[in-house]
């Protein structure tokens, strides 16, 4: 294997949901629900690669082989608990200056919806990017007026998350979240 440049080019977001009678089982079920079961993931650290393009599922799916060693960034949560809510979310966020790195953050969490959870990744990644770029921001802000204040500073061009949730069922199925950014070279 060669690793002169092993930087990723492309990026995409993807996630999914899985039950099962076993727990490997029911993150199987996500993972083929997401469409990434078949590679060999590779989960690396949150940082979102300098002049990569963030593309659709649909597109980046189909650039996947079986058995592909596939670099992520992978958010997941089970539970077997009846009636337990589970989320799985990574944000991301992305510079204007392209010759600069942007980040991707994980969150999972019991009890929130989708959009506390999105909302909650999506900040992470905005602050770790913002405090990178020197934005001064007042941490105890809420989301939307931090939001507001990173895309008026010209810096940050893109901020989203992507985000899965899910309730166990009452009889307490196993049941697997996950969320996903995908690096592909």
């Amino acid at each position: 294997m060669q690793f002169e440049n092993m930087t990723p080019k492309k990026v995409f977001l993807t996630r999914g949901i899985g039950t099962s009678n076993t727990k490997l089982g029911s993150f199987e079920e996500a993972l083929r629900d997401a469409g990434v079961a078949y590679c060999n993931l590779v989960e690396v650290s949150s940082i979102f690669p300098p002049g990569a393009k963030l593309i659709e599922r649909e597109e980046g799916v189909k650039e996947l082989r079986p058995g592909q060693i596939v670099f992520c960034v992978m958010s997941r949560l089970s539970s077997c608990e009846p009636s337990r809510r589970i989320a799985a979310s990574v944000g991301l966020a992305i510079p204007k200056d392209h010759t600069w790195h942007g980040y991707l953050s994980e969150h999972h969490s019991y009890g929130q919806n989708e959009k506390r959870a999105g909302e909650y990744a999506e900040d992470l990644a905005a602050s770790m990017l913002a405090s990178t770029l020197g934005i001064e921001f007042d941490s105890n802000k809420a989301w939307n007026e931090k939001e507001e204040h990173f895309k008026m500073s010209g810096k940050i061009v893109k901020s989203t998350n992507i985000t899965a949730t899910a309730e166990v069922d009452s009889d307490g199925t196993w049941t697997t979240v996950v969320a996903i950014a995908v690096l592909l070279p």
